[in-house]
């Protein structure tokens, strides 16, 4: 669990106090200009109520233009990122002709697949030529080529299961699968920080579900045995069915699972393993079988794999493995598998040629080479952002790292600054976090080299500098507007405790930031 200093906390409340202070203040006036303009649409339900509107209005637009920007290369480690302008105060962004080649620290790319391959590209184009950019159909129907069936196999194996299912899409094989496997008269106990589309596959499953403390094995045991004392609500008839569900590395964390002993609880109380391996698979591990091998866990112990094909693969879709009769079963009831087009065969290929390459079985060892270079980067990447003074989540081995920002002004203020250094980096915020925890999530990929990872460092080191992000903070602080336009130096003792900055005049999207000495 993160924990949050005391006056970081204060200084983040106070800062999104003011935000809405003034959104608030903002509202006023403008009922009533519309009253006087006769704007109001009465009669008319608003499409989003209450603080979901505000929200959106008064404080996400101001950095909207941190979030979604478009790029017009592959998402390998040098991207190139369009420029977007706004002439409404960032309400409506538009696309210009003009690019930014950035180092790219944002895509899921770990192994290097996203970009033109010598073993995997020719054999995709080939696929297209043999069959067609999509299936126009379902499994059930006539979407299933020798492709598909390949692929499965493939993954099964790969992944140590007796069989695979595999789905167009990485979020559905959650969404839609869950549903399928368990029901009402089911309990579903999930970690607090699993990913959306298993929030989504729980909630429409029917079952109970309950939630247990993030990686925390101790309570995970602590609701089985209160769940299963009380059992059924109302009727306090025994569970059909008992499924803890977690993922193998968190995305917003970069965390790897504690596995062995959440395996060890779930045998005790005989309750079925779910496991999500999106962003693990393919990216940890001797062989890149995931957090089991990384962790020394048989997959035998381990009853659903589910993994995503959009990270560590170079492609779209995503997997199920288990047992052969769970598979069976799932490719009679799942929707994902019944009614959704299937997976396209350039995609499949993909998938496939990517596995034979990290298997070795394209004849060359770049497989290995892949496996321990991200590894390698992320490790280095890692050590080297702690050694400066950030606060940096996860464990060793994962490539997923994200950087605490924690203050609403330190997000624009961080993306933007990056971005002008020819870094591309994603900042998470709320409602993806909590409203605390906002964070810049940087993705390593194999396909970095060190001189890239130096770079990478240099930018951030010195944007941090700038935003006052070190744990190691001196008592030198600076008053940052969020567009990164104007810096105010100040020098100022440690004894004076809280100083508010000031917003810039000039900056139309400066949000009111407060300092820590």
């Amino acid at each position: 669990m993160i924990t949050i200093p005391y006056l970081t906390a204060l200084t983040t409340y106070f800062s999104y106090g003011l935000l809405f202070a003034f959104g608030q203040f903002r509202d006023f006036f403008r009922k009533i200009f519309d009253w006087w303009r006769g704007n109001n649409l009465q009669g008319y339900a608003p499409i989003v109520l209450g603080l979901e509107d505000f929200y959106t209005r008064r404080l996400y637009l101001r950095i909207q233009d941190c979030f979604g920007r478009p790029i017009s290369s592959p998402p390998d480690a040098w991207v190139n990122v369009v420029e977007r302008v706004s002439k409404d105060n960032n309400k409506t962004l538009k696309r210009t002709t003009n690019v930014s080649r950035c180092l790219n620290l944002g895509s899921y790319n770990y192994l290097g697949f996203a970009a033109a391959d010598e073993y995997c590209t020719p054999r995709v184009i080939d696929s297209m030529k043999k069959f067609s950019p999509s299936t126009c159909s379902t499994r059930t129907d006539g979407g299933t080529t020798t492709l598909h069936t390949e692929l499965e196999e493939c993954v099964a194996d790969f992944v140590g299961k007796a069989a695979a299912l595999v789905t167009g899409m990485g979020y559905a094989t959650n969404s839609a699968i869950l549903p399928s496997l368990i029901g009402k008269g089911g309990l579903i106990i999930s970690d607090s920080l699993n990913h959306n589309s298993i929030v989504n596959g729980a909630r429409g499953s029917g079952a109970t579900v309950r939630v247990f403390q993030h990686n925390t094995a101790s309570h995970l045991e602590s609701v089985l045995r209160e769940n299963i004392a009380d059992g059924q609500p109302r009727t306090h008839r025994p569970w059909k069915k008992i499924m803890v569900i977690v993922e193998g590395i968190y995305s917003m964390e970069g965390e790897l699972c504690k596995l062995p002993e959440i395996v060890a609880i779930c045998k005790k109380y005989k309750a079925y393993v779910y496991l999500d391996e999106a962003h693990s698979i393919g990216a940890i591990g001797k062989t890149g079988r995931g957090v089991c091998e990384l962790l020394g866990v048989d997959t035998a112990d381990v009853d659903i794999m589910m993994g995503t094909f959009t990270k560590s693969f170079g492609s779209c879709g995503g997997y199920i493995a288990g047992s052969k009769e769970v598979i069976q079963y799932l490719k009679h009831t799942c929707p994902a598998h019944l009614y959704a087009t299937s997976i396209s065969p350039p995609a499949a290929q993909q998938i496939i040629s990517a596995i034979k390459v990290i298997l070795g079985q394209d004849g060359s060892n770049r497989g290995a080479q892949k496996l321990a270079r991200i590894r390698e980067n992320s490790n280095f990447f890692r050590s080297e952002l702690q050694k400066m003074g950030f606060e940096v989540l996860g464990d060793n081995d994962s490539p997923v790292m994200p950087i605490m920002l924690y203050n609403p002004a330190k997000i624009p203020a961080f993306s933007r600054e990056c971005l002008k250094q020819n870094l591309a980096v994603v900042t998470v915020a709320f409602p993806a976090t909590p409203l605390l925890l906002a964070r810049a999530r940087i993705c390593l990929s194999a396909a970095h080299t060190r001189e890239d990872m130096i770079k990478a460092l240099k930018v951030i080191s010195s944007v941090g500098d700038m935003i006052v992000e070190v744990v190691n903070g001196p008592t030198k602080l600076r008053v940052v507007c969020a567009a990164v336009k104007y810096n105010l130096k100040y020098l100022l003792m440690p004894q004076q405790g809280i100083f508010m900055g000031t917003s810039c005049e000039q900056c139309t999207t400066c949000i009111i930031i407060l300092l820590e000495a």
